[in-house]
């Protein structure tokens, strides 16, 4: 089934548009050129458990569960859609589904893109920022934060390079999320 046709999903189906709208704004804010990029998989944000558990049984209907981790406190599901989830030149088949946590989102719905820039992990802030001008870097309502979240068994240093303009978030990691579930199977 396409992940738009789910009842559990439509108001993430309806969310899409404004999410598309919002990455690209702040793509072009950064001076991001996104065509050349990798993105590895879309996320969603939500305020209550009873949201992150509808959205699991819509995207169970569309798609596969193939891990669920506790990482800071909270389960973060990934799921490998069916059909892909269209945003700008990228055809998504991961979406991550993480229950709520303790910062509050703006928004629920679509909230982040993660793009993949393989090399170093001790490399990854400075190839990341590289992408971006000077200009977006230093724009007020821009902010970065770099975290390197892990979870149960997970043997690849993982960090994050997150650019946001508190609506949506451009997120960078060394590896793809596959190559990452992966490596904790040994």
């Amino acid at each position: 089934m396409n992940w738009q046709q789910v009842e559990a999903l439509q108001d993430i189906v309806a969310d899409l548009p404004r999410f598309e709208q919002a990455i690209m704004a702040l793509a072009q804010r950064m001076g991001l050129e996104l065509a050349p990029l990798d993105a590895d998989h879309i996320s969603l944000r939500c305020h209550q458990n009873t949201t992150a558990e509808r959205w699991r049984a819509g995207l169970e209907q569309c798609g596969t569960l193939f891990s669920e981790k506790h990482i800071k406190g909270r389960p973060i599901c990934l799921f490998r859609l069916a059909e892909p989830l269209c945003v700008g030149h990228w055809r998504f088949t991961i979406i991550e589904l993480p229950w709520p946590g303790e910062k509050r989102y703006p928004h629920e719905g679509w909230e982040h893109i993660e793009i993949v820039l393989p090399g170093s992990p001790d490399t990854l802030n400075a190839r990341a920022l590289a992408l971006m001008s000077d200009d977006g870097l230093s724009q007020p309502d821009i902010s970065l934060k770099t975290s390197a979240p892990t979870g149960d068994g997970e043997r690849l240093p993982n960090p994050t390079l997150a650019v946001t303009d508190g609506q949506v978030t451009l997120k960078f990691h060394p590896w793809p999320l596959e190559i990452v579930v992966a490596s904790e199977q040994g």
